[in-house]
């Protein structure tokens, strides 16, 4: 790849599929991350590529940190991406009291400890190139708390305070870092959800497409956002404000 890079995890489906094919859009090579769905990842990389640019596709698990490691380092030896989205999350909904460790443990290190994984490596290059932009994916559920999801909530909090952090540590070498924040967006994970119940409560009176999150990263990458860091903007149709 010889053009402009921008890494997005979680790339292959939902959300991650949006933001990798509207940044594809404006100008960006891809680099997708994606965990194990080949199909739905090379579906990804053909529309990619009919839109005039490349896509790599790098399938790894990013909970794993010497995976990531051994993915990664070589790929950014070669090149360096002017804009990372943390995207990867998972849920495994139920009640604080009846949780298993398994499904505090997988939420957590996928949403949280994924973020560390790939983060730490991708900024330390970004530091040396004095430029970048990071932007994670958290969810309303990181500023309001839903029941049923003690996990997802603790882990996209923790995206929020991470990110406000890291926006301090980088800001003086040139490094934006922000969080997009989602409500109900037509994705797999809201698909089992009672929506005729949600759907009243959200005042614009629908749930969001992911192509209205890949928007608000598009923004968030592009010129018009370089005086903002630190900061959470949310995609949520008013359920949260």
């Amino acid at each position: 790849m010889d053009g402009k890079i921008a890494l997005v995890t979680g790339a292959g489906r939902g959300i991650g599929k949006a933001i990798a094919l509207q940044l594809a859009r404006d100008g960006y090579d891809i680099w997708a991350n994606y965990h194990s769905n080949h199909e739905a990842a090379q579906l990804l990389k053909t529309e990619i590529e009919a839109l005039g640019r490349n896509c790599l596709l790098v399938a790894c698990d990013i909970t794993d940190s010497g995976r990531v490691e051994e993915i990664f380092s070589p790929l950014l030896e070669q090149a360096v991406p002017e804009i990372l989205v943390n995207n990867a999350g998972i849920t495994r909904d139920g009640l604080l009291v009846w949780m298993s460790d398994k499904d505090w443990t997988d939420v957590v290190d996928t949403s949280l400890n994924g973020f560390f994984n790939i983060t730490r490596r991708v900024a330390f290059k970004m530091l040396r190139e004095r430029r970048g932009v990071i932007i994670s994916i958290s969810s309303t559920a990181g500023q309001s708390g839903h029941a049923g999801q003690c996990n997802y909530s603790a882990a996209k909090a923790g995206i929020i305070g991470a990110s406000k952090s890291l926006a301090m540590e980088l800001a003086g070498r040139g490094i934006r870092v922000n969080v997009v924040a989602p409500g109900f967006i037509a994705t797999e994970m809201t698909e089992k959800l009672p929506l005729n119940e949600i759907i009243p409560r959200i005042p614009m009176k629908r749930i969001g497409l992911p192509e209205d999150v890949a928007a608000a990263v598009s923004f968030l990458c592009s010129s018009g956002a370089n005086y903002i860091t630190g900061q959470v903007l949310a995609v949520n149709g008013g359920i949260y404000v």
